[in-house]
C-alpha cells in the first residue's frame, strides 16, 4: 500500500463499468486513486441476485445501501438493511448477503485497504453499456482464481 494518494474527482460516466456476476459494477474509488486505502464499486444488483458464503481473509467490507435492500448473514448473525443502512463485515468471518425484495438493490461496496476492485474487474468483463447484463452463467473457475489473489474464499453455493 503507497503512503499517499492525490485529490480526484471521478463523473459517474468516467468510472470503470465491469458486467460481474449478473450485476452493473462501477470503480469509484481504486488502489491506485487511494494509496491503497480503499475501494469503493458502486454495484446494481437484479431482484433475486445472491453471493455465496465466503471469507475475505485481508479485507473488510461494508455496505451502504442507496436504493432497495438486502439481507444477509455474517458468522451467525442475520441482518437487514434498507435505503440509508450501513452493514460493516469484519474480515475473517464468513459472510454472504442477497437483494431482498422485487425491488433492484443499489449499493457501495466499500473495502479496506483496497484490491476489491481487482477482483471485480478480473472476475467480470467490461460493461458493453451501463445497465445490467444480459442473463449468463457465471465462470466459476475464473472467479475462483481471481478470488484467490486477493484473499477471498468462497464456502458454497449462494443462499437463496
Amino acid at each position: 500500500m503507497s503512503a499517499t494518494s492525490e485529490h480526484y474527482v471521478i463523473a459517474e460516466n468516467e468510472a470503470e463499468a465491469i458486467w460481474f456476476l449478473g450485476t452493473l459494477a462501477t470503480v469509484k474509488a481504486a488502489a491506485t486513486q487511494t494509496g491503497g486505502a480503499l475501494s469503493i464499486v458502486e454495484f446494481t444488483h437484479p431482484p433475486g441476485f445472491a453471493v455465496p458464503p465466503h471469507i475475505h481473509h485481508t479485507t473488510d467490507e461494508g455496505f451502504y445501501v442507496l436504493e432497495g435492500a438486502m439481507r444477509g448473514s455474517c458468522g451467525d448473525q442475520t441482518w437487514h438493511a434498507e435505503s440509508g443502512s450501513f452493514v460493516w463485515l469484519p474480515r475473517g468471518i464468513p459472510h454472504s448477503y442477497a437483494v431482498d425484495g422485487d425491488e433492484t438493490l443499489r449499493s457501495l461496496a466499500i473495502t479496506l485497504p483496497a484490491g476489491f476492485e481487482r477482483f471485480v474487474a478480473e472476475a467480470g468483463e467490461p460493461a458493453q453499456e451501463r445497465t445490467l447484463p444480459p442473463p449468463g452463467e457465471p465462470d466459476i473457475e475464473k472467479l475462483n482464481a481471481a478470488a484467490a489473489k486477493v484473499g477471498i474464499e468462497h464456502l458454497g453455493p449462494p443462499e437463496q
